[in-house]
């Protein structure tokens, strides 16, 4: 901090002596001072320096860069310079990923500027508002984004920047093999774009523990990022439309391979020590896989996803980054409530007289439980008010004032576990009188306890409390706030069906909707297909099995060879969705017959088909 300071007073006398100056990250920008409370450092290896300078424009606003020292912005700049080029390719075609793209500049050996962008912060501040094991968790990244996106259509905006822009980060770090993957190097602002900074590591040179690499997974895609997609810990259709958006922008970049390899290929002499050789080249080649159909690398794309969101290594290099950065958190640093969007203290808020939980009530969103209404009093003038918290939210509170104050002076917390099956409506109901207890000690509990910008923060109106307030002071479980009306029941298929060289190839992409089993839970699907008429059976073709889903994601090709044109109009496609038992008989989730004569083959057909018991399914 002292270095810093000094520094910074040598910047402040050079401003005295010139008056003002261009930045080197872009000329556009006019600068005539620097701002030293604004100015800080970064916890990385290389200590960043973060940078606040006055806008010469007296109605702009500060110009806020990050210089680095130690290392070689050239990659940065060349790895910046290939993702732009990727976003330009996608929006050629019609396809926008919402990619944001910082400016980096290079201006000495070792040392450079980047940009910084605003209303962002990094995956690891967002999950350490929920513990230390916040990247183990699935709602930090939902909980965020709501935070920031109140309300109901800002929240599905949000979402929706989070699907494209998250897609087109898996692909472009496949592609160029960026390593060094961890949650502070990738940032996600207020309106749910993701973006990935500090590429001093790709064509796959890895860091290593030993032996080992420490990325293990083909490109970062986590629980938490699919819980956002989702809308929940289940997976729906818009986790298709996730995985259809990355296979759409990897074939397009496919098409182009050549460009990337030309392009990498003039900067082989330039002295960057991770693009020296051939070998680094292939990397790329290797990745595009120039050979394949589209087919065949969507069938190779949907895999890659499927193994980074079951990669635990990824998760536990997020806790230990998260464990190493703990040494540098300021003794300042006070805990504030994750999905709290800004704190409030007894001056703003007003002293609270009383507090009640008045009852419980179901809701389905953003996951099925229970939410405990309670109503707060205050002093003056005679203030009612009503806000809704779920228990995990109460824990939180809990676990944040216990960094604050020693156990002797709070109140004992509820048992979060539950013994054998006795969940819903009677674990609410116990969980309501031990919460009133708990709230009830809380604010009559010593007064820095009891006054702490913690607990007016957690009593203080949400907007979501605000907008159900508008409605109804106590608002019921169905107000749109806390649940969204349920899907039609039944299920479809969605399949690409082409036919060439006497083969015909039929893609199994999603299924949506599936019903789940009679005891309520969600089934194994898989897919069975017969080309009739088939006495002999010998037509039989299967998918792998999804586990736990009614909404699953295949992308599996099933071809039939030597069918020749002709017999096409004689055959019938009849697909089967089934669940898989073990040792019981499989069940019969839905199935679809499908004339082919039905279907214009001289080009591909795509898409969804309605499940049912029996009959002939249409397009």
């Amino acid at each position: 901090q002292g270095i810093l300071r000094e520094g910074l007073e040598d910047v402040a006398q050079f401003f005295k002596a010139n008056g003002s100056c261009r930045l080197p990250l872009s000329p556009s920008l006019l600068v005539k001072g620097i701002v030293p409370r604004d100015c800080s450092y970064f916890n990385s290896n290389a200590v960043p320096l973060k940078l606040s300078f006055q806008n010469v424009d007296p109605l702009g606003e500060n110009i806020r860069v990050i210089f680095k020292c130690g290392d070689d912005l050239r990659q940065d700049m060349l790895t910046l310079q290939m993702i732009r080029i990727m976003n330009k390719i996608w929006v050629q075609e019609g396809l926008d990923m919402r990619m944001v793209i910082f400016r980096c500049f290079s201006t000495g050996r070792g040392r450079g500027m980047v940009e910084m962008i605003p209303n962002a912060e990094t995956l690891r501040k967002i999950q350490v508002e929920h513990g230390v094991t916040g990247s183990f968790k699935d709602r930090p990244l939902a909980d965020w984004l709501q935070k920031h996106n109140p309300e109901e259509d800002e929240y599905e905006k949000a979402v929706e920047n989070f699907i494209y822009s998250c897609a087109g980060c898996c692909v472009a770090t496949y592609v160029l093999g960026i390593c060094d993957r961890h949650n502070d190097n990738i940032m996600l602002k207020t309106t749910g774009h993701m973006f990935h900074i500090d590429f001093g590591r790709f064509l796959g040179h890895a860091q290593m523990f030993g032996n080992i690499k420490r990325d293990r997974a083909p490109f970062v895609f986590t629980s938490d990022m699919a819980y956002v997609i989702n809308g929940g810990d289940k997976p729906s259709s818009r986790f298709h439309d996730f995985v259809d958006l990355c296979c759409q922008a990897y074939n397009l970049i496919r098409k182009h391979t050549h460009l990337f390899l030309n392009l990498l290929g003039l900067m082989l002499s330039c002295g960057i020590p991770e693009l020296s050789d051939l070998e680094d080249l292939k990397y790329v080649y290797d990745a595009l896989r120039p050979q394949d159909s589209d087919a065949d690398a969507t069938t190779y794309f949907t895999r890659l996803i499927e193994s980074s969101l079951g990669s635990v290594a990824t998760k536990l290099n997020f806790f230990i980054h998260n464990l190493a950065q703990m040494k540098f958190t300021g003794s300042d640093a006070r805990p504030t409530l994750s999905f709290a969007p800004r704190t409030h203290t007894l001056k703003t808020s007003g002293r609270i007289r009383d507090v009640f939980l008045c009852r419980h009530e179901r809701v389905c969103n953003p996951s099925k439980g229970y939410i405990y209404v309670v109503k707060v009093q205050r002093e003056s003038p005679s203030e009612v008010t009503f806000i809704q918290r779920t228990f995990e939210e109460f824990q939180e509170l809990h676990n944040k004032l216990r960094l604050l104050f020693p156990s002797s002076l709070l109140p004992s917390f509820p048992s979060r576990f539950v013994i054998g099956r006795s969940r819903g409506e009677a674990v609410a109901e116990r969980r309501k009188e031990e919460l009133n207890g708990y709230i009830w000690h809380l604010i009559h509990a010593a007064p820095e306890v009891a006054e702490c910008d913690l607990i007016y923060t957690f009593f203080h109106p949400l907007p979501r409390d605000e907008k159900a307030a508008g409605t109804n002071p106590t608002p019921k479980a169905a107000d749109a706030t806390w649940a969204r009306p349920l899907g039609k029941v039944g299920g479809e298929v969605k399949l690409s069906i082409s036919y060439k060289n006497n083969k015909l190839f039929i893609m199994v992409m999603h299924i949506r909707g599936l019903p789940p089993l009679q005891d309520g839970n969600d089934p194994d699907p898989y897919v069975k297909t017969y080309l009739l008429p088939d006495p002999q059976k010998t037509t039989k073709r299967k998918t792998k099995v999804a586990r736990k889903t009614c909404n699953p994601t295949y992308n599996e090709m099933l071809v039939y060879d030597g069918i020749p044109r002709g017999d096409l109009q004689q055959r019938e496609l009849r697909l089967s969705v089934l669940s898989e038992e073990g040792f019981w008989e499989n069940i019969l989730l839905g199935e679809v017959g499908i004339r082919l004569r039905d279907l214009d083959l001289a080009q591909e057909k795509m898409g969804w088909f309605a499940l049912g018991s029996r009959g002939h399914g249409t397009l």
